[in-house]
């Protein structure tokens, strides 16, 4: 059996679910576009330097969830994914999902962007496992609270997350013979680093380069 993990944002999708989901916020008068945009640069230049603080990015991100009812959030997943996701969700993309469906192997998405978002984006691609970060629901009403709870699946934190959930199936790194893990960004490379076979998939600069002084595969999904 072999084990196929994927980086959501910028490596299956060409494009980043976070900020579509904050565009298709903002058209809806939910977010406010020049607040909203202001923090998204922000917060992007700290994640390409590798010096993000995620507990900060999740709190801006996550606290519109907490101001909505979930059956009105859960009515716009349709809408988000129609026209924020189908269009950035590549052929080349999609042939990778269905070729790793199709050999057997167990497939995840492992991301950052947290599970609400992401969600519906897994069943689309029609991959089974989605590691994302878990949105903190109040337990009593099932409303989000606009914090994350548990292990950010962000750099090392993604090697948490994708063990425990491996333990809960009853399974580790060894009950594979091939185990890979696709991604774009410099901050997976402690993930990258555990599986037999990493992949850079249209890499940014810094992975770029360790993948070409690794001599692993480079790709483009575009």
């Amino acid at each position: 059996m072999n084990l196929a993990l994927f980086d959501l944002d910028n490596t299956l999708l060409a494009g980043d679910s976070d900020f579509e989901w904050a565009q298709f916020l903002i058209s809806k008068g939910v977010v406010d576009r020049e607040v909203q945009e202001a923090k998204n640069i922000q917060f992007y230049e700290h994640y390409k330097a590798g010096t993000l603080d995620i507990y900060e990015f999740l709190a801006f991100q996550l606290a519109p969830l907490a101001r909505h009812g979930r059956a009105e959030l859960d009515a716009w997943h349709k809408e988000y994914v129609e026209h924020h996701i189908r269009p950035i969700m590549t052929v080349k993309a999609r042939t990778l999902v269905l070729e790793h469906l199709a050999a057997g192997d167990l497939c995840a998405i492992v991301t950052a962007t947290n599970s609400f978002v992401t969600g519906p984006i897994a069943r689309e691609f029609g991959i089974p496992h989605l590691i994302g970060t878990i949105p903190a629901v109040d337990v009593a009403t099932g409303a989000f609270t606009g914090q994350p709870t548990g292990t950010p699946s962000f750099q090392g934190g993604k090697i948490t997350r994708v063990e425990h959930w491996l333990e809960s199936l009853g399974l580790w790194w060894g009950s594979f013979d091939h185990s890979y893990f696709y991604s774009d960004s410099h901050n997976d490379l402690p993930l990258m680093q555990k599986v037999k076979t990493p992949i850079a998939v249209d890499p940014d600069d810094k992975l770029r380069a360790h993948a070409s002084a690794q001599g692993w595969t480079i790709l483009s999904l575009r």
